[in-house]
């Protein structure tokens, strides 16, 4: 028996499959102009209040800030999609940054670039266990993925045993990446961009990526039409992995002092900034650019309450209505599409 073919309906060009992908584009693009908005909004009402805001130093700055959350919530993005999650990122950025410290401790003239791969296979490792496990043990990805983030951590804080890693530790050109900026555009951000980019690309451009919104749509009818669910999570699963690590590492590029407490609490800002950008929490839904838009706000809203001199109480307010209102909103458009889609099919009757 042949292999059902799950590209026949975008050759067709009909059927409400193509109308749910129509729809859906259009809301995901509404949903990023708002973003868009929003933060315009945000930098020119805080310039007005203080115009310091915008000068080079500060934006320099406002970019460094986001570029690690940036790379992050792309990666939960591919997990959020197939309508799974993944709490542990903030445990293997932390056990990445502090192994890249300890390498170039071992090993002084270990060039960076290999430092950088080097990391990028720990985070993939680790998100090989997460992605095994789940596929596995058939256990919920929220419950396995909160089992690793302590049992990284736990490694983590074993393998530095109290001790600190310092800048003076770590060779002068990997720090200046941290730092580094090109026509005034910091290395960081730019590497984040490449990130978003490629990510966003292979989302829309190829059938593994489009496979990927059919899984968290709808798995069993994604298994039902040959496509290998359970080897695509996994596999996004490692891609996440790996992009927690390459922030781990650039976060010890950036920072420069290590111990075993880094990134922690960041796995809930990642979900928070992929949520916020659009990217449905129950899955089949959103882009890397509205997660990286996501990321680029909460970053904003946080300098833009520190300006302004706000309690930083409000911070933490501020983005728990955002998530609110984004989970609110997911269900608004959800219920309407859906509501579009059976009007359409009626008329077409």
């Amino acid at each position: 028996m042949s292999r059902t073919d799950t590209t026949a309906p975008e050759r067709t060009g009909s059927g409400p499959l193509r109308q749910r992908r129509s729809l859906a584009a259009r809301l995901l693009a509404v949903r990023e102009l708002s973003l868009l908005i929003a933060l315009g909004v945000l930098i020119l009402v805080t310039t007005v209040r203080n115009d310091r805001f915008l000068t080079g130093q500060s934006v320099k700055d406002l970019l460094l800030g986001c570029a690690i959350l940036v790379i992050l919530a792309v990666g939960q993005t591919l997990v959020i999609i197939t309508r799974n999650v993944d709490l542990s990122v903030g445990s293997i950025l932390g056990l990445v940054a502090f192994g890249t410290g300890e390498l170039f401790l071992a090993a002084p003239g270990t060039p960076w670039p290999l430092a950088l791969l080097l990391g990028v296979a720990l985070g993939g490792l680790c998100g090989m266990v997460n992605g095994g496990l789940i596929a596995v043990a058939k256990v919920p990805a929220l419950v396995i993925t909160l089992g690793t983030l302590y049992a990284f951590r736990g490694i983590d804080y074993y393998w530095a045993s109290g001790r600190q890693i310092n800048a003076a530790d770590m060779p002068r050109s990997f720090l200046r990446l941290g730092n580094q900026a090109v026509l005034g555009v910091p290395v960081l951000f730019l590497v984040a961009l490449a990130v978003v980019g490629a990510v966003g690309f292979h989302l829309r451009s190829y059938r593994s990526g489009r496979e990927l919104y059919a899984i968290g749509s709808e798995p069993t009818a994604a298994r039902l039409s040959g496509i290998p669910v359970g080897r695509r999570v996994f596999t996004v699963f490692v891609a996440n992995g790996a992009l927690a690590g390459l922030a781990g590492v650039l976060y010890a590029a950036r920072f420069g002092t290590l111990d075993a407490a880094a990134g922690t609490g960041l796995e809930l800002q990642v979900v928070a900034a992929a949520v916020v950008g659009g990217v449905a929490i129950f899955g089949g839904s959103g882009s890397a650019y509205g997660a990286a838009l996501g990321a680029v706000l909460l970053t904003t809203i946080g300098s833009a309450l520190a300006v302004l001199r706000i309690d930083p109480f409000w911070q933490q307010a501020v983005v728990g209505a955002l998530i609110l209102a984004a989970i609110g909103l997911d269900r608004l458009l959800a219920l309407r599409t859906a509501t579009r889609l059976r009007g359409r099919s009626t008329h077409g009757a």
